[in-house]
């Protein structure tokens, strides 16, 4: 970019960085007289003498513009003049030399009113005059380490009032367009756009071009110092079309490593540097390789890279992760100080064994270093540790997710006010809740939503049937883009949000890089991932009076997932495994099996209607004899318990025990009940009609359920099995029949 003019010619006058004697003399004799300006008293010869560090302010003073109220801002501007010239006679230099440091502790850090030794007669309206000298003759621009100032007065001194109130209008219309509506955020943006412009030497928002931000981001002190405001900026003059959208946070940082050794670390960074894994599993990873770099500088001292790993380094290092705590080998200990100590889970330890693997497996493809062993068969995870995984879903218990369901039904703008969360509109925050507590994402889906991703289907079937409302769901963690249905207010939230969204420019997708309509966008970025978690949920929790933690630990929205999924499956006509798995977007009915618990109530039912009791025994009526009992006939052998077999009785007392009980053989116990002697049993007095529980087999219980052929076969399988009488069943048979 070819170099800008600048804003005040000053290569004619002279620049020589000391002052001679006569000009140190001169300004010693004008002493705080320096502030009057010659006009006071112009017959004094000192001002000769330096007439030529006069004259460049001079200069500087009438290059200064927007001067409504003549007398006050020229008494501000020969101020600022005398304030230079004083602090050059205390120095011995003059201001062409003087670096940022010198200028910045000049115009003061302090909040508008100067520190002593500064005289009492100074305003604050001299510091903007004081900013415009240094930036025109010393291009001096560092006027974000000044403190809070009026950076709209210096800009107005330096590039007019019309020019500078154009470029911050159109860019705060262009924010305010796109979300922003805090007037503190306003006034923020405005100091940024005044920086911008100074920094960039030009009013002109065209002359800030991609090139120019990427200079002016070079200055970390600024960059800094701007924070989110600069990417507002920075959208809104994409927006505008004099620049290319801000891209998405890069993951250059890494933290630097202690007490591993560095021919390890150096092989991780070259694995973190070549991964196709998302950043943040990068991160994950590059954090427990380096735990691994320091036991090995702490129990393995002989092994320094990845080549020198044998086959035994692999054991030595399953067993101390299997023995591992919490805490152990880290570099800071801030987060875990309440859990230090405690073991790791069994899931911990498996990604602890199963990074280390796939770290060696990418090493030895690609050639790092020589394959001493092989890592699936050496790092392979223990048996005890993987017996120790299990589906363990944290669902959320029914009562209190009911009552966070009404609080996302209820919200209001009162709640958010409660909870100051002034940054989003309520039909955001609301369409979000609901989203969360009804669609059963990841949170990462449901931030990256896409405008539209609400479609209403018209029943085929049934054209007088409401409508389906579908939900698209974005390309996802483990599979493509789907679609499923959802509850319509989910459809009914996102329109009203869809209705009231800013205008926004596209975003880059997080997980695909390509630019979209983000559904959960304002001011020009998507909400995060962490917002459910840190704003939704708190704030459901307060309304619904639940608290944000329970036996399971903290109420978080991966949670909902889990939940959801359990309540459908547990439903009172549940979705099966498989449809659970495609309204999830799951590849795999075992990812399913984790976010799934059949529900104690729904376990009892299942169990009651599989008949487990009824499987094994059988009731049956039974006639007692209370008269044989109590004459004592019973115990002379005189049957007393008589059993019902539907055609008859058995007279035989240990019935339960009878091989043909449920395929009766009609021996000398059986009593037919067409019979007299039957009808007269039932008729008699002092009999007791009871049920007696009897056990029964596969056969025999498919038999007294009705099944002709069971009995058959069962009469048939013990035709040579002898009844309680004696005879077998055949010999019965073979009997004549007696006349009728």
């Amino acid at each position: 970019m070819s170099a800008r003019p600048p804003l005040l010619d000053v290569s004619g006058f002279d620049r020589s960085p000391a002052l001679s004697a006569t000009e140190r003399e001169a300004l010693v004799a004008l002493g705080w007289d320096l502030r009057r300006g010659r006009s006071h008293d112009a017959d004094r010869t000192e001002w000769a003498a330096v007439a030529r560090l006069v004259a460049p302010l001079d200069a500087a003073r009438l290059a200064m513009r927007d001067l409504p109220n003549a007398r006050f801002h020229v008494r501000s501007a020969l101020d600022a003049v005398g304030l230079v010239l004083h602090r050059c006679a205390d120095r011995g230099t003059t201001f062409w030399t003087w670096s940022d440091d010198e200028w910045v502790e000049l115009i003061g850090k302090n909040r508008g009113a100067f520190q002593a030794p500064w005289p009492g007669w100074l305003d604050p309206s001299v510091r903007p005059c004081l900013g415009s000298y240094a930036y025109f003759l010393c291009g001096f621009d560092a006027f974000h380490r000044l403190g809070p100032f009026n950076r709209l007065a210096l800009i107005w001194r330096v590039f007019g009032r019309e020019a500078a109130n154009g470029a911050l209008a159109e860019v705060i219309g262009t924010l305010t367009r796109q979300g922003y509506r805090s007037d503190a955020h306003d006034l923020r943006t405005r100091t940024v756009v005044c920086e911008l412009l100074l920094r960039n030497r030009s009013p002109r928002l065209e002359d800030l071009t991609d090139e120019a931000l990427a200079r002016l981001r070079t200055d970390v002190g600024f960059t800094a110092w701007a924070g989110g405001a600069l990417y507002g900026v920075h959208r809104a003059l994409a927006a505008l079309g004099y620049a290319s959208p801000p891209g998405l946070p890069t993951c250059g940082w890494r933290m630097t490593v202690e007490g591993a050794p560095a021919a390890w670390m150096e092989a991780v960074d070259r694995w973190y540097d070549t991964s196709t894994l998302t950043p943040k599993v990068r991160r994950e990873y590059r954090s427990i390789l380096s735990k691994v770099g320091r036991w090995m500088t702490q129990e393995q001292p002989g092994v320094e890279a990845p080549g020198d790993w044998t086959r035994a380094t692999c054991a030595a290092y399953v067993a101390r992760v299997n023995r591992m705590l919490i805490g152990d080998f880290a570099q800071r200990r801030t987060s875990i100080e309440a859990r230090s100590g405690q073991s790791l889970a069994p899931t911990s330890k498996a990604a602890y064994i199963s990074v280390v693997r796939g770290f060696f497996r990418e090493c030895h493809e690609h050639g790092w270093c020589p394959p001493h062993f092989d890592p699936s068969i050496a790092l392979v995870t223990p048996r005890a540790v993987k017996a120790l995984i299990f589906p363990k879903p944290r669902v959320i218990a029914d009562d209190a997710w009911a009552k966070l369901v009404w609080a996302g039904l209820n919200l209001t703008a009162d709640d958010l006010a409660a909870r100051r969360i002034v940054a989003y509109p309520l039909e955001l925050v609301r369409a979000l809740a609901l989203t969360w507590l009804f669609i059963g994402q990841r949170s990462d889906e449901i931030v990256r939503l896409r405008v539209g991703c609400i479609r209403w289907q018209a029943d085929s079937a049934d054209p007088s049937a409401p409508p389906v409302c579908l939900l698209d769901v974005p390309v996802h963690k483990t599979g493509p883009a789907f679609s499923k249905p959802v509850d319509p207010l989910v459809g009914r939230a996102v329109e009203a949000w869809e209705a009231a969204r800013p205008t926004q420019a596209p975003i880059s997708d997080r997980k695909t890089g390509e630019p979209i309509n983000i559904l959960f966008a304002i001011r020009g970025r998507a909400v995060a991932n962490t917002y459910i978690n840190k704003s939704v949920i708190p704030l459901l929790c307060a309304k619904g009076g639940v608290p944000d933690k329970d036996v399971r630990g903290r109420i978080t929205s991966h949670r909902a997932r889990a939940t959801i999924a359990s309540q459908l499956y547990n439903a009172k006509e549940p979705m099966t495994l498989f449809e659970l798995q495609a309204w999830l977007g799951h590849t795999s009915p075992e990812t399913t099996r984790h976010y799934t618990a059949i529900t104690p109530n729904t376990l009892t039912k299942a169990y009651g209607d599989a008949g487990y009791f009824a499987r094994n025994v059988r009731t049956i009526e039974v006639l007692i004899d209370r008269e044989a009992v109590l004459s004592g006939a019973a115990a002379a052998g005189a049957p007393w318990q008589h059993y019902d077999l539907g055609h008859g009785w058995c007279s035989y007392s240990f019935f339960e025990q009878c091989p043909h009980r449920m395929a009766c053989a009609k021996c000398d116990f059986y009593i037919p009940k067409p019979s007299a002697k039957a009808h007269l049993l039932e008729a008699r007095e002092g009999m007791d009609r009871r049920l007696a529980v009897i056990p029964l087999t596969d056969d025999e219980r498919a038999a007294v359920e009705g099944d002709r052929e069971a009995v058959v076969a069962l009469v048939a399988k013990l035709a040579d099995t002898p009844t309680p009488a004696g005879p077998t069943p055949r010999d019965i048979a073979a009997r004549p029949r007696p006349p009728e």
